[in-house]
């Protein structure tokens, strides 16, 4: 009995072993079914990523990207493909129709900072996330349309020859100030805005100070002349007054101002032949003022043209320290002339 008992453990201890063993070499072949199948998944994600999901080398940074209005997926999704926002344009229409997004094509202008994976972008469009955010611009007084035309040209959609051909015949009349754009704006958005700026300022100052028996273009283009000409209000109220006398008496105005806006010389540099020059803007030689203003005029020089100091002043000049003299005669200007300028 004792013989069988011994029998049956040895049976079932070798059977146990030969189970255990079993067990082993199939624990063991679908650990590596699980490897392989791993393996075979991530290298089929990595390729995918690289070769579909990631962003694209050439990546348009900061640069609109357009949807036309009514574009369809498929155009949209090959636009942005040649554009290089998204690698395969075939992925983005496949995984928008996926995210039942194949309807909520958003139309408009995007702009992306940093470069985008296809799930990021494929959201921005179906979520009109257009990425725009308005830039921050400085118009300083004095500027003329030319120095506006340069100060906006970052702008993708800002044509910088057809503002300052359109912006021209409005030189003085572009109210000088910080703007924010978007980065579509146009040549013409920002054109209305510096206008519309213009006269709601003058409005102000006209109904503050009442109308003046000159006209606006007049005041404007004198307060440009003032922006020139004067750094303080003082000065250039003083200043207002002695050239709109100049100008009552039939003088020539004289002033170096415009010197500047026409051949870009200041006064310390210009020559006789400057002077003398035949230029509709040449004080020395054209009575009254110029044929249009010389810039922007800042709001300063705008209430200082049309509230002048009255004087008898017909004469000014600065020193060297940039203080202003004042006479009523020219032999009284010449005096001064000497004595602070030593000439």
């Amino acid at each position: 009995m004792n013989s069988f008992h011994q029998s049956l453990e040895r049976l079932f201890e070798t059977g146990s072993e030969r189970l255990a063993e079993l067990a082993r070499h199939w624990q063991e072949h679908a650990n590596r079914r699980t490897i392989l199948v791993l393996v075979f998944a991530g290298t089929t994600a990595a390729i995918l990523y690289v070769s579909v999901i990631q962003p694209p080398e050439d990546f348009p940074l900061n640069a609109l990207v357009t949807i036309p209005p009514g574009a369809p997926l498929s155009e949209t999704a090959a636009a942005f493909e040649a554009a290089g926002v998204v690698r395969s344009g075939f992925a983005l229409k496949a995984l928008m129709t996926l995210m039942g997004e194949e309807g909520n094509v958003h139309a408009g202008d995007y702009l992306f900072k940093e470069p985008k994976d296809l799930f990021t972008v494929a959201r921005a469009i179906s979520a009109g996330a257009y990425g725009l955010e308005p830039a921050r611009f400085r118009v300083p007084e004095g500027a003329t349309t030319k120095d506006m035309a340069v100060i906006f040209g970052n702008l993708e959609r800002f044509d910088a020859e057809r503002f300052a051909e359109t912006a021209r015949p409005l030189e003085g009349f572009l109210f000088p100030d910080t703007y924010f754009f978007l980065p579509n704006a146009t040549d013409e958005i920002v054109l209305d805005a510096l206008r519309n700026a213009f006269e709601a300022r003058m409005a102000e100052l006209e109904q503050t100070y009442g109308t003046s028996t000159r006209s606006r273009t007049d005041i404007v283009t004198m307060a440009s002349i003032l922006e020139k000409e004067a750094k303080n209000t003082r000065d250039r109220k003083m200043i207002a007054g002695v050239l709109w006398n100049r100008l009552d008496r039939g003088m020539l105005l004289q002033v170096d101002a415009v010197f500047l806006y026409t051949i870009g010389r200041t006064t310390f540099d210009l020559t006789m032949k400057d002077l003398a020059s035949d230029s509709p803007y040449n004080t020395y030689r054209y009575k009254g003022l110029p044929p249009t203003p010389i810039g922007s005029p800042s709001l300063d020089s705008l209430v200082a043209a049309m509230t002048p100091t009255k004087s008898d002043y017909l004469f000014y000049l600065a020193d060297n320290d940039h203080v202003t003299h004042y006479s009523k005669t020219y032999r009284e200007h010449l005096r001064k002339k000497r004595l602070y300028l030593g000439s």
